[in-house]
């Protein structure tokens, strides 16, 4: 037997064992996919109604050019990084519009890529910890006051809100992520469970 009968027999034994889904089962999985498509359209088209409204705000707000000047600063990063995170968000969305999702080891691929995506959006909440820390500062710099702060009060304000900021961020991105995409990916693992057996 010479090497290209072995690669043959190979290639048949591997297209065997894999499992196809079925039409029925593929009705079940567009579901939940066009679902967690549509929240991601609606998250991004939200996301960029939020920053268009902060510039615009600032643009007509009376504030100091100094005070005005830094958050504008701030929102510029924060769309900057909002960004990177999108573009990984992005491909995920394309690899769901447009599925190759005819096998066992196609859906788990796309759960393997689910998996991702949450790290990833629990990474984006948290990524905003750094500018709520300067808005803070700049809040705390610039708003005149009748009596001004104390040392301690400063550190008081800023370490609480920080620690609540983070708690606070992280549960928010989990709640969302669980609320949006976490039940459409458990019946897309459940279907998965159901070719594996």
């Amino acid at each position: 037997m010479n090497i290209d009968e072995l690669k043959n027999i190979w290639n048949e034994e591997n297209i065997e064992n894999i499992p196809e889904i079925s039409t029925e089962q593929r009705k079940t999985l567009y579901l939940p996919l066009e679902k967690m498509r549509k929240s991601m359209r609606g998250e991004f088209w939200s996301t960029v109604g939020v920053f268009v409204f902060a510039f615009v705000l600032m643009a007509f707000s009376p504030a100091p050019f100094k005070f005005n000047f830094y958050i504008n600063l701030l929102v510029a990063s924060m769309m900057f990084v909002t960004a990177f995170f999108f573009s990984k968000f992005f491909k995920l969305y394309k690899e769901m519009g447009n599925p190759e999702l005819n096998t066992y080891d196609g859906l788990k691929d796309l759960l393997h890529q689910f998996e991702l995506n949450k790290q990833y959006y629990l990474s984006f909440y948290l990524s905003f910890v750094p500018f709520m820390v300067c808005e803070m500062i700049i809040v705390l710099e610039f708003i005149p006051r009748p009596v001004p702060l104390t040392n301690l009060q400063i550190a008081s304000i800023s370490i609480g809100t920080l620690i609540v900021g983070i708690f606070g961020l992280f549960c928010l991105g989990k709640w969302w992520f669980q609320r949006f995409y976490g039940k459409n990916i458990d019946k897309i693992k459940e279907l998965v469970d159901e070719l594996k057996k």
